[in-house]
């Protein structure tokens, strides 16, 4: 695995310091760390074969375990270094600009990545790390959005997190977002009320999501003042659409069959859009092996399978030039709708149906 390994830690590490030295350099290295997020990517996705995870990739697991230790450390630390600098004088409008961009993905791709593979681990150390991360980007109800809402419902009109078949993603977004924040609490307050009752919110997550937010908000404004205050919210809305983008292409259209009033199909890997591509899944820590990662949410990233084709909807380009082009809703339609469709009606499909038709 050592070839894979190296991969991992290049794509995301890479990127990193580029961005840093943009930071802290100023010029062309904030260009370069724009590029090492775009044009780098396409150039290696096309370049690299689909990587192949041996049978014992477990046993080598520890180590990308550090690797998520360190990005999400990376992550926290990010953050105020971007307000500091963007804030302050060193660089040029232009620098600036080209700064926020590149962080922007480093963190709504690489970051988010990691703070959702955090979230799913059973040791609470790490989950609460991966808890961490989303705070920082004032996304922290996303790990309890995540999963125990939409793994649970993924593919069902249950789901915020599930595109329509037909919704842009400028009409899912405010949608997923505020329905992941209601249906994410809403989930934990059963829980905590079956576990602890009356006492229940004392233990509720959403205090410290919501603190966590406003903490984040005031030392920013400490560091930065106002225009600190306005590079952390750009860098964090920016960041948070992303993922959503990211959800939005993985499951746009998919849907599992209603077998009984309120009762699903079991998910399978039909109901999410996967890509194959090397270098941009590596970056994205397997994320594109969506169908996978559902089927088994705990498995760490270097675990991860890619269905075949016949079993899996595969989507036609890589998970971030998908996303690009999710920004533009015709051409998404285009390419994505005839394909969804096709999916539903084919019997791997699982006979499955759109979730709805949604606003063009």
């Amino acid at each position: 695995m050592t070839g894979a390994r190296t991969l991992f830690f290049a794509a995301t590490l890479g990127p990193l310091a580029c961005l840093l030295a943009g930071l802290a350099l100023g010029g062309p290295w904030t260009l370069v760390a724009v590029l090492s997020m775009t044009g780098v990517v396409f150039l290696l996705d096309r370049m690299i074969a689909e990587l192949e995870m041996p049978d014992d990739a477990a046993q080598e697991f520890p180590v990308e375990t550090g690797l998520s230790v360190a990005l999400a450390v990376a992550h926290l630390a990010l953050v105020p270094l971007l307000v500091a600098a963007l804030s302050g004088p060193a660089l040029s409008p232009v620098e600036k600009a080209l700064s926020a961009y590149a962080a922007i993905l480093w963190l709504g791709q690489i970051g988010n990545a990691n703070a959702h593979e955090l979230i799913h681990r059973p040791r609470r150390a790490l989950a609460w790390l991966g808890r961490a991360a989303f705070i920082a980007l004032l996304y922290g109800h996303h790990a309890s959005a995540h999963p125990k809402v939409h793994h649970r419902w993924v593919a069902t009109p249950l789901d915020p997190a599930t595109a329509r078949l037909g919704e842009t993603f400028f009409a899912y977004a405010p949608r997923a977002w505020w329905g992941g924040f209601r249906a994410g609490h809403a989930a934990e307050t059963r829980m905590l009320r079956a576990r602890h009752g009356d006492a229940w919110r004392r233990h509720d997550p959403y205090l410290v999501y919501v603190g966590g937010a406003i903490a984040c908000l005031t030392l920013t404004a400490a560091v930065g003042g106002i225009a600190g205050v306005a590079w952390y919210v750009l860098i964090c809305v920016g960041a948070q659409a992303q993922i959503l983008l990211s959800d939005y292409v993985q499951h746009y259209g998919l849907a599992r069959a209603e077998i009984a009033p309120g009762r699903y199909a079991p998910v399978g890997p039909a109901h999410s859009w996967n890509a194959p591509q090397a270098y941009s899944g590596a970056m994205m820590l397997q994320a594109p092996r969506h169908s996978d990662h559902h089927a088994h949410p705990a498995r760490p990233f270097p675990q991860l399978r890619l269905p075949d084709a016949d079993t899996a909807p595969r989507l036609p380009r890589s998970l971030p030039i998908m996303a690009a082009v999710a920004c533009v809703p015709p051409l998404w339609r285009r390419l994505m709708d005839p394909r969804a469709r096709a999916w539903q009606q084919s019997a791997a499909g699982d006979a499955a149906r759109p979730v709805a038709e949604g606003a063009a």
